[in-house]
């Protein structure tokens, strides 16, 4: 079999951390590199070619998640014509849904990764990419009257507890009645976009 080329080979690496960003978010960062590869579409041994260590993916990863966070606020607020408080409500709402309740592979990384942050006192890219991503978040959340900090911890109690009991009514209960302690009115619909 022939080489890869530069590309092909960049593009492989791509692949990975793409697909790695997934797989930590819905499975955490104990996932194998053989699953990881396999969920890739690529041989195991093709990792060490293209990653130093697992730990140096991770941190790739990571950082590719709250990337796709940073362009989701961005498109958010974009789509809502620069309109601060609707495109933050309309994230609050999408993020306390059902949708991103059921789907945290593609969902928030502030949510899906905090425990494994909690775990890992490393200081390395993760970790600072873990911080720098709350700290944006909480700024997006951010009003005249507060600093998004107790919006973000509303919204992250509410999904982890919705995602902990959803086999139970009290999943729905929980995501609403965090939708309505954050609605400046009262919730008639909810919309089905992520975090």
């Amino acid at each position: 079999m022939g080489r890869v080329s530069q590309a092909q080979a960049q593009a492989n690496r791509q692949r990975v951390v793409e697909r790695a960003s997934q797989l930590f978010r819905e499975q955490g960062t104990g996932v194998s590199v053989a699953d990881l590869m396999k969920a890739a579409g690529l041989t195991h041994g093709g990792f060490y070619k293209q990653f130093v260590s697992k730990e140096a993916l991770i941190d790739e990863a990571v950082t590719h998640a709250f990337g796709e966070l940073a362009e989701f606020h961005a498109t958010t607020l974009e789509e809502h014509e620069g309109h601060r408080v609707e495109a933050q409500q309309a994230l609050i709402d999408g993020y306390l849904s059902l949708r991103h309740r059921d789907n945290p592979a593609s969902g928030c990384p502030v949510a899906a990764l905090a425990t494994d942050m909690a775990r890992d006192s490393g200081d390395h890219g993760a970790n600072r990419a873990y911080v720098e991503g709350v700290r944006d978040f909480t700024q997006w959340l951010a009003t005249d009257d507060e600093d998004g900090i107790a919006r973000l911890c509303t919204m992250l109690g509410a999904l982890l507890l919705a995602r902990a009991t959803k086999n139970s009514p009290l999943s729905g209960q929980v995501l609403s009645a965090a939708r309505a302690a954050l609605s400046p009115t009262p919730q008639n619909h909810v919309s089905d976009s992520h975090c």
